[in-house]
């Protein structure tokens, strides 16, 4: 999905005062006048007879959009107090909160919401400003919003919810923290797609790692979509090689434990299993990490050390594993290796 940032010229949120210095010797529009940040030309032009809800022709933005794509907050609030419509859309149907929500703009949001506006508006793809937070990854931006109590679950016209964007986008903090406020990771979109369909086919490995922690890892590899295909089906067709790398350890893994919960640890496994080859594939291919943690806070070193497997120890410590990280339990590795020897 395409954001805002393309539709104006570029900008950060702290501009240099030189930069706002040649701004004003250029503002002849109250657009200009937002953009520049400068509440003052903002203010005699409305005095002059410009309005608050003037949209430009080129964009269809209104003054309002402007200072939340800007994120020129004081701007904003001068706008809202004095009768700027946040209802107000382009031709995409986004409002002032889209746009603060595709541009991650905390306080221009939190502005937006105490003056009443609507997070509920769809655009004309049925994307609400919590999707556009989700697709975009402004994870504080999406907080706000949750905070005010706006349903995190929403659909849009694909019926892709908020969970769907952050998977598919492999926003991966947008992703725990919706997961957190409730939403479903067993929902399904139009084509009967979870979240973790749309993680593998994009190979976002970090999202589909944490999708699978968060369900019932066995089931959602098995799972199918509407077209019949699962998570190896689609990393297959879409070439997501990191993705297919990760589902044959976790098979790996599913064959050699009881404990289908942790299919998500596949490293951990052949670290508990001394199995080096396996260990140095999955760590060769960029599919973990050699540092990772399960739920319990332990390493690949704390799996293998607990189970006296000193090559895999000895490897692990070649190729940078740090030796000092301590579980839940504040165990380092050689603490579970003498605590297993007793």
């Amino acid at each position: 999905m395409s954001g805002v940032a393309d539709s104006g010229p570029s900008t950060t949120p702290r501009e240099t005062a030189g930069s706002c210095s040649r701004r004003k010797a250029h503002i002849g529009s109250i657009y200009d006048a937002v953009r520049a940040g400068d509440v003052k030309q903002l203010s005699d032009l409305v005095e002059r007879g410009a309005s608050v809800n003037e949209m430009d022709v080129l964009h269809k933005f209104t003054p309002l959009h402007w200072a939340a794509h800007y994120g020129s907050l004081e701007c904003l609030h001068w706008l809202l107090w004095h009768g700027a419509d946040t209802t107000l859309g382009t031709v995409r149907g986004w409002t002032a909160a889209h746009i603060a929500a595709i541009r991650g703009r905390d306080a221009c949001m939190q502005a937006l919401i105490i003056n009443g506006a609507n997070l509920v508006a769809q655009d004309d793809r049925g994307c609400t400003p919590v999707h556009l937070a989700a697709t975009h990854g402004h994870s504080f931006t999406l907080q706000i919003m949750l905070r005010s109590g706006v349903d995190p679950s929403v659909a849009d016209k694909r019926e892709w919810r908020p969970v769907h964007y952050a998977a598919f986008h492999g926003r991966l903090g947008c992703l725990q923290l919706l997961v957190k406020w409730g939403c479903g990771i067993e929902d399904v979109d139009y084509n009967g797609n979870l979240p973790v369909h749309l993680a593998a086919m994009e190979g976002h490995l970090h999202c589909f790692k944490f999708l699978l922690r968060m369900s019932n890892g066995a089931q959602a590899l098995k799972a199918f979509n509407d077209n019949g295909e699962n998570v190896l089906d689609l990393a297959q067709r879409f070439l997501k090689q990191n993705i297919l790398q990760y589902i044959q350890g976790a098979e790996y893994e599913g064959s050699n434990s009881d404990d289908q919960e942790n299919l998500a640890f596949p490293g951990h496994v052949a670290a508990f299993k001394g199995d080096l080859e396996m260990l140095k594939k999955l760590i060769g291919d960029g599919v973990i990490n050699f540092n990772e943690r399960d739920n319990n806070g332990s390493t690949l070193m704390h799996k293998a050390a607990g189970q006296g497997h000193i090559e895999c120890l000895q490897w692990l410590i070649n190729v940078g594993a740090d030796s000092n990280i301590t579980n839940k339990a504040g165990e380092r590795p050689s603490d579970v290796a003498k605590s297993s020897s007793l």
